[in-house]
């Protein structure tokens, strides 16, 4: 079984927010398999999914970003999905509005939801797939990933998304080295 992790905030306040991206992408996903997030337990929303014979978990921790960790580490557990099995999808300041960037490890950048999630495996060797936000300056940084993303950004981000779902169905079936040449683009 693989889980793929939508980083998020939950309730409608936060609903369409830059923080919110992987909830967005992890909605859209599900929606094109006819799945519902109606199932709750250990803290996260969840459904799952078939692609490739391969059972995939999509979660979305409802501990608010910052204790994203919990609902991960106690999902982990209960399925029994070995780290290397982990994707998961977060927005990224320091990045370009709509870039991607796959990364099989590495530090959480400044992100509390990451670091939590670090804190919660014992690790920081989980795989990442990170969505450029975009940083304002003109604004305070928590202003800024809690606010609506503008509607002329939307059409760019339902490109993304498309090939965020082709991420998620090919990390059911494809090496991660291999995933990111393929989608990593220079």
């Amino acid at each position: 079984m693989k889980m793929i992790v939508g980083l998020g905030n939950p309730g409608k306040e936060y609903k369409d927010t830059r923080h919110n991206i992987g909830f967005m992408a992890l909605d859209l996903y599900a929606s094109k398999h006819q799945a519902n997030f109606s199932t709750h337990k250990l803290n996260g929303e969840y459904t799952i999914v078939e692609k490739n014979k391969e059972k995939i978990l999509l979660l979305k921790p409802q501990t608010y970003m910052n204790l994203s960790g919990e609902a991960v580490s106690s999902f982990a557990k209960y399925y029994k999905i070995d780290i290397s099995d982990i994707l998961i999808i977060s927005d990224d300041l320091d990045m370009e509005f709509g870039k991607i960037k796959l990364k099989p490890k590495g530090s959480s950048g400044g992100h509390n939801g990451l670091k939590n999630i670090e804190h919660h495996l014992h690790t920081n060797e989980y795989k990442r797939l990170k969505i450029g936000i975009a940083k304002n300056k003109n604004y305070e940084t928590k202003d800024y990933v809690l606010g609506k993303i503008p509607e002329e950004q939307r059409e760019k981000l339902n490109s993304v998304f498309i090939t965020v779902n082709d991420i998620i169905d090919d990390f059911s079936t494809l090496p991660f080295e291999k995933l990111m040449s393929k989608y990593n683009k220079k």
